[in-house]
């Protein structure tokens, strides 16, 4: 059975199922979630709780977890046993015994809550996920995108007997705090703590949000890609110099937005050999919001263009590990900037993407600077 972390607040109240599985990107989300799974577990009688923890799948004692469930408690009629796997990889013997450990379920006596990172699409499809999925409920938490973030925000805000005001002020509020706290929902929360102790409850201003909300952003490479590949320029160079200010290694940068530029490279060429683009995307092992991405902006990219790109990806990885060129920065962030509006201008120039009108201009301005 699977839940959305939003609808977990609605199924505890019906009843609680024997097993839990908790798994994503959003540790706050996953923090919460598991503390309401323990709060509920614990109005329901389950009183009794061992936690076990999982530092290196090949030497933990797997028979000490299911000896666990199947003992009678000592203390209390009811037991919560939790399971945290840091690593997302039980290994292969932990894979067996969460098999198992799935087939014996069947005392209500039992409560079990497992707890993962996120985790990747072959993990997704491996037959423990699938155990744990037949026997219980899986919660995945994944972190909130932008642009949903200031709907989650304004959530928040109500629950805590608070409001923006109507209107485009209040649409601005959201905004502004959407801005500060992009990609960091522990910092969100924190802020909206403070909101709550700083103001009463009822409609807060701009300026009440303006003063109080910090810049708290955290920027992740990954997305990066993301946004050149949308055409998101403006958002693209916030993400950058956010990257660049957070102390981000400007080699992994270069890295993410050169494997994306590759790897387009590699399947407009198996769609020259005549492979359906499903089937290239599925062996470049491309999928999510990438894939639609990828989907998007394939179809009208040329192979000189591409073929462009990964010539000047070359020159930036040169740049960044201290050679020069001619025609490019000195500087690694700037040659990375370059880079990034160097593919966008590709992107948007197939006439791929909805980015269109001032976008451009902006873009050559920047590649201008």
């Amino acid at each position: 059975m699977q839940l959305r972390a939003e609808q977990l607040t609605a199924h505890l109240a019906k009843g609680l199922r024997p097993l839990y599985t908790v798994y994503g990107g959003e540790p706050l989300l996953a923090q919460e979630a598991g503390d309401a799974i323990r709060a509920a577990a614990r109005a329901a009688g389950y009183s009794e709780r061992k936690v076990f923890t999982v530092g290196n799948a090949a030497h933990f004692d797997w028979a000490a977890l299911i000896g666990a469930a199947q003992a009678m408690s000592l203390f209390a009629e009811r037991q919560l046993i939790e399971l945290r796997i840091p690593s997302g990889k039980p290994g292969k013997e932990g894979a067996l015994a969460l098999q198992r450990y799935c087939e014996a379920i069947g005392s209500d006596d039992v409560l079990t809550l497992i707890q993962f990172p996120k985790l990747d699409f072959q993990q997704q499809k491996s037959a423990w996920f699938g155990a744990l999925d037949a026997a219980g409920v899986m919660l995945r938490v994944e972190p909130v995108e932008r642009g949903a973030l200031p709907a989650w925000i304004a959530r928040r805000l109500a629950s805590q007997g608070q409001r923006v005001a109507d209107g485009e002020e209040g649409q601005r509020a959201l905004a502004f705090f959407a801005d500060r706290v992009e990609g960091n929902l522990l910092a969100a929360h924190q802020e909206l703590q403070k909101l709550a102790l700083l103001y009463p409850q009822g409609i807060l201003g701009f300026d009440q949000v303006e003063a109080a909300v910090l810049n708290v952003a955290r920027y992740d490479v990954f997305k990066l890609g993301e946004s050149v590949l949308a055409g998101q320029v403006g958002r693209a160079l916030k993400m950058l110099d956010g990257l660049q200010a957070e102390g981000e290694a400007a080699v992994l940068v270069h890295w993410a937005l050169a494997e994306d530029i590759r790897a387009l490279k590699r399947i407009k060429d198996a769609m020259g050999e005549g492979k359906p683009l499903p089937m290239a995307l599925r062996e470049a092992r491309v999928w999510g919001d990438k894939e639609r991405l990828y989907e998007r902006v394939l179809p009208s990219l040329a192979a000189h263009q591409l073929a462009y790109l990964v010539d000047a990806a070359s020159t930036c990885d040169g740049i960044i590990k201290g050679l020069k060129h001619p025609e490019w920065p000195l500087d690694a962030w700037a040659a990375l900037k370059r880079l990034m509006l160097l593919t966008m201008q590709q992107v948007m120039s197939s006439g791929s993407t909805a980015s269109r009108g001032a976008a451009p201009t902006r873009m050559q301005l920047a590649l201008d600077a």
